[in-house]
């Protein structure tokens, strides 16, 4: 039996996979509230108690955090998460931990394209992939094409500086730097992102938040609220809020696929994208994505995909499981034959 986690600072996804003629079966799922557990182990604990405790032959998780020498401290949540904790816990023969993005990047390798909505159709080439998501965060990774095959490299490309474009944009990096010093993409390209883009329209325009909106907002998530408002056009803050946010997703994603020379495609994964599928589709993201000057004629030829598969990470790390249970098997016959 195999177990796959993305571990988000929201939520923890776990599920328990068997392999059946090559394929990956989906047994059982869950999803825990990440903050209702002191530790993934706990976490893992609850889900592998019910109904009955099984034998996990491989492991794998995707941890939104860095990932070094097997070991996490993660980005929105108090967890230090250790392979060699987790082996003897679960307890598992083999278990790998991920960037969640690199496990996502995995999955999206996996997926049919009835899981996918283009929003640029671009020119299809063999080539490196971006991927970029935001959700309780925003993730960055890699997909390097090595001439047979795509290579996942995770990042930490969230947290590097928020770059304005427009004089708008210039004075909500100034709002922002006000309240956190430096402004990273996370802080404007995530769920409370969305919010803070929403503060900063109502503090500093000419808009005022009626008194609906502001209890909806105290009583509520604040980001679902404002994105619920906005995709209604039930209020202009909420609008404005929306359009900027597309417009700095669209820009960032330029970004990361210049730097890339992503050639080979941009997919845009996340919780947040899905549920913004018809303002990302409504041009904002797509001219903020190509507006490179010189290299505005190659961003257009780029194909941009939505990622709407919401499983994408766990579905990565399953497969990431199965292989590390083929590498132990490899091991044990080239050991074997060595005797």
């Amino acid at each position: 039996m195999l177990l796959a986690g993305d571990v988000g600072g929201t939520k923890t996804a776990l599920a328990l996979f068997d392999r059946r003629d090559g394929a990956l079966v989906l047994e059982r799922e869950t999803e825990l509230s990440s903050r209702e557990f002191p530790s993934l182990e706990d976490a893992v604990a609850r889900f592998l108690a019910s109904p009955r405790r099984l034998r996990i032959d491989a492991a794998c998780f995707g941890v939104a955090g860095p990932v070094v020498d097997g070991r996490s401290v993660t980005t929105n949540l108090p967890w230090q998460i250790d392979e060699a904790t987790l082996r003897a816990r679960i307890p598992a023969r083999r278990v790998r931990l991920l960037n969640d993005l690199e496990a996502t990047g995995y999955g999206v390798l996996t997926l049919p394209p009835t899981a996918l909505a283009p929003l640029q159709p671009g020119t299809r080439r063999r080539g490196t992939v971006a991927l970029i998501a935001a959700g309780t965060g925003l993730g960055e990774a890699l997909l390097i094409w090595d001439g047979q095959r795509h290579l996942v490299v995770a990042s930490e490309g969230g947290h590097a500086d928020f770059a304005p474009r427009t004089d708008l944009e210039v004075e909500l990096l100034r709002f922002l730097r006000k309240e956190f010093g430096r402004v990273s993409c996370e802080r404007v390209l995530s769920g409370p992102g969305l919010f803070n883009i929403y503060r900063f329209l109502r503090d500093t325009g000419d808009v005022p938040e009626p008194s609906w909106l502001g209890d909806r907002i105290a009583r509520g998530d604040p980001s679902a609220v404002v994105s619920e408002v906005g995709l209604a056009g039930a209020h202009p803050l909420c609008v404005q809020a929306l359009d900027l946010f597309s417009a700095v997703y669209g820009a960032e994603a330029g970004n990361l696929a210049l730097k890339a020379l992503a050639v080979g495609g941009v997919y845009l994964g996340g919780g947040i994208a899905p549920k913004l599928s018809a303002k990302l589709a409504d041009g904002a993201f797509v001219a903020a994505f190509c507006d490179k000057g010189r290299f505005a004629e190659l961003m257009a030829s780029i194909p941009v995909w939505l990622v709407l598969e919401p499983r994408a990470a766990l579905l990565g790390a399953a497969h990431v499981a199965r292989t590390l249970l083929s590498e132990t098997t490899t091991r044990t016959t080239r050991v074997g034959g060595n005797r």
